[in-house]
């Protein structure tokens, strides 16, 4: 066998394989061996291989012996998670063997199943991060992958069912509306707080915002270029002033201050409801339900 077909045969299985899938698809020990020898391959330890430009992440999920998963797997297939950064996770199974490798940060789930080499699909992960991350964290990825269209009908009733029964209650109220993973979050917040919201409304002379709740409050929610654009900034700031100027109340958050400090957006929130007449709960909040987030779950929870 050539070496680009073995080449062929690791990128067909997302750039990693072992040697005996390898041995399966025709390839012999001395083909193997040459197309290491010159390059083509990466050997990362006995019997697994790679190709060379193979993400790190990737690399480092394959020498475990198992798939990336959790917020890893979301973040590589572009859906929007809570966690930025952060080691490695890797799903080996129930009954995996694990195979450390120097500089190891890697958090491994052992979860019913036999994986493959590679990326776990986006339905698997999610479950995977809602047992790893919480609530939150899997809200928010599951309404941007619902966004991107990766999860359909099917796959969304195979999430609900494998979640707990206290916990079926995100997916029913996940929409592919959301634009971005604070949006998700935020509405997902205010609900436990017994405040319903309008996602993506358009507002004639102001466009479309992000959150409107009663009717008449705007809640914006600005990505950090926004602020490194000066241009953005200005145009955010065209339409706060032509809202205000409607009667409607805007209101701006960035990422720091929904992620980081919640309670400042939380106070600004229930301020300008009371400021328009209404309350929420006996002193302005609302106690959380046993089934619904009452406050901010921080990125870098470790619950597997």
């Amino acid at each position: 066998m050539r070496n680009s077909e073995i080449v062929a045969l690791l990128r067909a299985r997302g750039g990693c394989a072992r040697s005996s899938d390898l041995f399966a698809a025709g390839a012999t020990k001395n083909d193997v061996r040459r197309s290491a020898a010159a390059g083509e391959i990466v050997m990362v330890r006995r019997g697994l291989y790679v190709l060379p430009g193979l993400p790190p992440t990737l690399r480092d999920a394959a020498h475990h012996g198992g798939a990336l998963t959790c917020q890893s797997a979301l973040r590589h297939r572009g859906v929007w998670v809570l966690d930025r950064e952060g080691p490695p996770h890797v799903w080996l199974g129930a009954h995996g063997r694990e195979h450390s490798h120097p500089g190891c940060r890697c958090v491994v789930h052992w979860r019913d199943g036999a994986p493959a080499l590679g990326v776990l699909d986006v339905a698997s992960a999610l479950v995977h991060y809602y047992r790893c991350g919480g609530s939150e964290a899997f809200f928010v990825a599951l309404e941007s992958a619902l966004r991107l269209g990766q999860i359909g009908p099917a796959q969304r009733a195979w999430i609900r069912h494998r979640l707990p029964r206290s916990a079926r209650w995100l997916v029913d109220f996940a929409v592919p509306t959301s634009d971005s993973g604070l949006e998700s979050l935020v509405r997902l917040r205010l609900r436990a707080l017994g405040i319903e919201t309008a996602a993506q409304v358009r507002i004639a002379g102001v466009g479309r915002v992000d959150l409107l709740i009663d009717g008449v409050i705007i809640i914006e929610l600005d990505g950090e270029e926004n602020h490194a654009d000066p241009a953005k900034r200005h145009r955010d700031l065209r339409r706060d002033a032509a809202a205000t100027a409607r009667g409607y109340t805007p209101l701006r958050f960035d990422y720091a201050l929904v992620v980081h400090d919640w309670p400042t957006v939380e106070a600004a929130i229930l301020g300008a409801l009371r400021t328009r007449g209404r309350r929420i709960g006996r002193d302005g909040d609302a106690p959380a339900s046993e089934e619904t987030p009452a406050g901010p779950v921080l990125p870098g929870a470790s619950r597997r």
